[in-house]
């Protein structure tokens, strides 16, 4: 009697664990492997005369885009805090011109322990379900692009939080080619911690 009594509590203790592991389980799987699908389809579309920042000679070089590992630790949940007032602001641009952009609202959240905001934009002629996050940190001309990195993200109307995942910060083109013009962050996106997650400098071939 005693042995099929231990089998029994062995397999509630392993329902327990599987129960409270499951969701990291799967969703890290689920959330990793279409991310790597997407730098693979990226670096795809780069050696492509229509969707890439390189000429001839730079497509025919180009290998790969270099990323930091992912980690789950920079997929965040923010709360959106909304604004007084969204007013349109004229963000610079890397050729001393400026483009309007709608300061949207605030993105307050935490990230190793550190409380954070970055301001959240939308592109006057962009996309209604997306948002525009220019920001730059501790990485930039480092490890990153020195002009900073951007972050698209999905929202909808309305909805009290956003998912800032920083595992896809990207590069502009301008990071490059000099000769793109790309919005610079402004100084409300200037986070004073490492962000050491998605892409990192690219460095052509020699």
């Amino acid at each position: 009697m005693q042995r099929p009594l231990k089998l029994i509590i062995f397999a509630g203790i392993a329902l327990v664990l599987f129960y409270f592991m499951k969701d990291a389980l799967f969703n890290d799987d689920n959330y990793i492997k279409p991310l790597l699908k997407e730098r693979e389809d990226k670096d795809l579309s780069f050696r492509t005369r229509a969707n890439s920042p390189f000429d001839d000679a730079g497509r025919r070089a180009f290998k790969n885009l270099v990323y930091y590992e992912p980690d789950l630790e920079y997929r965040v949940q923010a709360k959106v805090e909304e604004l007084p007032q969204q007013d349109t602001l004229l963000m610079p641009l890397t050729n001393g011109s400026y483009e309007p952009y709608l300061r949207y609202g605030i993105a307050a959240f935490e990230l190793k322990g550190e409380p954070l905001k970055l301001t959240l934009y939308k592109k006057l002629s962009g996309e209604k379900d997306q948002l525009f996050v220019p920001f730059t940190d501790k990485t930039n001309g480092f490890e990153t692009y020195g002009g900073g990195r951007f972050l698209d993200v999905p929202y909808e109307e309305g909805a009290k939080t956003v998912r800032l995942d920083f595992n896809r910060a990207y590069s502009p083109f301008c990071a490059y080619d000099p000769d793109y013009v790309c919005p610079v962050p402004p100084k409300d996106n200037r986070l004073a911690v490492a962000i050491a997650a998605g892409e990192k400098t690219y460095e052509k071939p020699e």
